[in-house]
């Protein structure tokens, strides 16, 4: 393993998460700011997931073809101009909600290239048996990441939502910089040719490993009820009365959990039943988010939001070591690419069921509602899934 390349990795990527956590911020509180509606909040969510959505396959089907530091550094500029518009607009007092959502789509095609490929990245400058322990050690520092940008971007928001988004847009440029310093070991491909049909073998791949499909299935239903994130705007302001400060540290609240625990699992990485711990840490999100649904103390609500994050770091790295680690490195572009759309649709859609269920149900029972689902999901997913249930091992599991 060579460190120098790892600690590049590092650099870079935890700009592009810096970069990211900022932009989230700034965007939340200035659309929401538009009109001060929930529903506006879950249109962000919306429009950020379609581009994945339409080009699923062509964006996977590229990532196996070309070459995928080059498409990394790509996405990464054009969330950079995103950034910039973004700030011209507010800094003209022309943020509107049409031309918000509109740069915020071709943001979202940047990102259904740029975030299947940097999920390709990792697994090639390592060997096999040092990847999850890895991966735990990256989300450790990119929780802590997680933690401290959003108290950062709540900050700059307060003061100024031009900084902010000039923040994000250069934070992403640097981490440009950083990719292209990286040196990654060339992509085993096992044809050259273009087609239809090849795009789609990342589908069939998928469909025939249940305990893969299961995994990440599971994640996509139960974020996508469970998830709380799109609402904290809502939250700081009307139910917390916590102002931008408020919102900012809410934000933070799930990287503090998530990093405490990607810190215990990169020391003591899940080598046994995974697919129960998985199912099990899931159940915690789902219980941590009723409970955070209801609170009406801000720090209990931000112990409830750590609580939400640690559970979520645990089912995270299960479900990429079983994801990447059972997927030939000629499919994992197609295979990521499906995978992105999982998660963009547990987030982004996501964001736009909460903000919808918000808008007809109060923001308080719409959380909640959430958290029930996903402990809905939890048992439909156990009994439909037996073999991600009684999984044992990352490197076994996918021939069951």
């Amino acid at each position: 393993m060579n460190r120098r390349n790892i600690v590049t990795y590092f650099v870079a990527f935890l700009t592009s998460e810096a970069a990211s956590a900022v932009n989230q911020i700034a965007v939340g509180w200035t659309v929401y700011g538009i009109h001060h509606r929930p529903f506006d909040l879950g249109l962000v969510g919306l429009v950020m997931f379609v581009p994945s959505l339409l080009l699923v396959f062509v964006a996977g089907h590229a990532i196996d073809r070309f070459n995928r530091k080059r498409i990394v550094m790509t996405a990464a500029a054009g969330v950079a101009v995103c950034a910039f518009v973004n700030a011209g607009l507010v800094f003209a007092h022309a943020a509107s909600l049409p031309l918000m959502l509109g740069v915020l789509f071709f943001q979202g095609v940047a990102r259904a290239f740029g975030s299947p490929a940097e999920r390709t990245i990792l697994v090639n400058l390592v060997e096999p048996v040092e990847y999850v322990s890895l991966q735990a050690k990256y989300n450790s520092l990119r929780e802590i990441v997680t933690i401290g940008a959003p108290a950062l971007a709540g900050a700059l928001v307060a003061v100024s939502d031009v900084g902010a988004f000039v923040t994000a847009g250069c934070l992403t440029v640097g981490s440009v910089i950083g990719f292209l310093l990286l040196h990654v070991r060339p992509t085993v491909r096992t044809d050259t040719g273009i087609s239809a049909d090849k795009a789609l073998d990342g589908v069939r791949f998928m469909r025939s490993r249940p305990i893969l499909l299961g995994a990440i299935s599971l994640d996509l239903f139960a974020v996508l009820f469970g998830g709380a994130n799109a609402l904290l705007p809502v939250y700081a302001d009307q139910i917390l009365h916590a102002g931008a400060v408020g919102f900012g540290l809410l934000r933070s609240a799930s990287g503090i959990g998530a990093s405490i625990m990607a810190i215990v699992l990169s020391r003591r990485p899940p080598n046994r039943r995974v697919g129960t711990t998985m199912l099990s840490a899931v159940a915690g999100y789902g219980v941590a988010i009723i409970a955070f649904a209801y609170s009406r103390n801000l720090l209990l609500s931000i112990a409830a939001l750590a609580a939400a994050g640690a559970f979520d770091m645990i089912s995270v790295v299960i479900r990429r070591g079983l994801v990447t680690l059972n997927t030939p490195d000629a499919m994992r572009g197609r295979v990521s690419s499906i995978e992105s759309v999982f998660i963009l649709a547990s987030g982004q859609l996501g964001a736009f069921e909460s903000g919808t269920a918000a808008q007809i149900f109060g923001p308080v029972l719409g959380v909640a509602l959430g958290g029930l689902a996903t402990l809905a999901v939890v048992v439909t997913w156990a009994l439909r899934f037996p073999a991600l249930r009684t999984s044992d091992r990352f490197l076994t599991a996918a021939d069951a």
